[in-house]
């Protein structure tokens, strides 16, 4: 079976136009058992930092949402959460200590002209050039891949 390149399938979702969340989460489809639209649904409001508010990174947040779906779970409520949280918690730390923050506001202080607002912002060009967000979806995968032993 021919591995699949699930950095260049996030970066190409993405350069789409579709959020960090979304580029990160459809990334894993071939292990998660559920379509493409039904993911990028599921996705969908959390990019631009949960709805565009920059709080926790859409990238990020995939974590949770790529384990809620990849992991078999116990039928103990309270072992099944506490597995998907030690989870998410080694994985976000693993991102933080890679660029600094988990928070998305945190994440773009550098760049000019970022707007506010539920609207989200035009994919141009210029958008790709001074948007580093490309590089936090491209780390999640990439940590995911190592973490879920899918990167061999």
């Amino acid at each position: 079976m021919e591995k699949i390149d699930r950095k260049k399938k996030a970066y190409e979702l993405f350069k789409s136009g579709y959020n960090c969340a979304q580029s990160t989460v459809v990334a894993f489809e071939d292990v998660l058992g559920l379509d493409r639209q039904t993911l990028l649904d599921i996705s969908i409001g959390f990019g631009g930092g949960f709805g565009r508010t920059r709080n926790l990174c859409g990238a990020v947040s995939a974590f949770a949402i790529v384990l809620g779906l990849y992991l078999k779970h116990s039928e103990d409520p309270m072992e099944g959460k506490a597995q998907i949280y030690k989870n998410i918690q080694t994985l976000s730390e693993e991102f933080k200590a890679r660029n600094g923050s988990d928070n998305c506001a945190e994440l773009l202080k550098n760049v000019k002209n970022l707007t506010e607002g539920y609207l989200p912002q035009e994919r141009d060009d210029e958008y790709y050039k001074v948007r580093p967000c490309i590089k936090f979806v491209l780390d999640s995968v990439e940590i995911f891949e190592k973490h879920l032993g899918l990167d061999k």
